[in-house]
């Protein structure tokens, strides 16, 4: 079994589609008003509006603007960099710079227009290399 795609379902499609284009710099494929995709080498960003929540049996299914739980993770080259180049349109946004954590990530952590959580980290000791030598893209 592979992880292929995280879905964000939002009532701001229109804010969250240029969020995640400007973030990541993957321009996104709009399919329709209420879903588009951003495709990355190893999984794919979903933005889906609440619209699209009546083909999985409603609105009651997902909430929009609700997660307190899950972190939407980037494995970035360089994250300092990344952070440079993104510093002042993440202002709003931002959670905590870049920071090496205890198991040898150097982690930037912001929210989304949403409010979820999204982390771009580079690994930086030895092991966390190691971990994520075959998982570059």
């Amino acid at each position: 079994m592979n992880a292929v795609s995280i879905r964000i379902i939002t009532s701001e499609i229109e804010k969250l589609i240029p969020f995640y284009e400007q973030v990541t710099g993957i321009k996104a494929i709009q399919y329709t008003p209420d879903f588009a995709e951003l495709q990355t080498p190893t999984a794919t960003i979903a933005i889906g509006s609440t619209g699209t929540l009546q083909f999985f049996g409603g609105e009651s299914v997902a909430q929009p603007a609700e997660n307190r739980s899950v972190i939407i993770e980037f494995l970035v080259s360089d994250v300092e960099k990344k952070f440079e180049q993104l510093r002042t349109f993440l202002t709003p946004y931002l959670v905590q710079e870049p920071t090496i954590m205890p198991w040898g990530n150097q982690s930037l952590l912001f929210r989304d227009p949403d409010g979820n959580l999204v982390n771009f980290f580079t690994p930086v000791t030895e092991e966390a290399i190691e971990k994520f030598s075959s998982k570059k893209g």
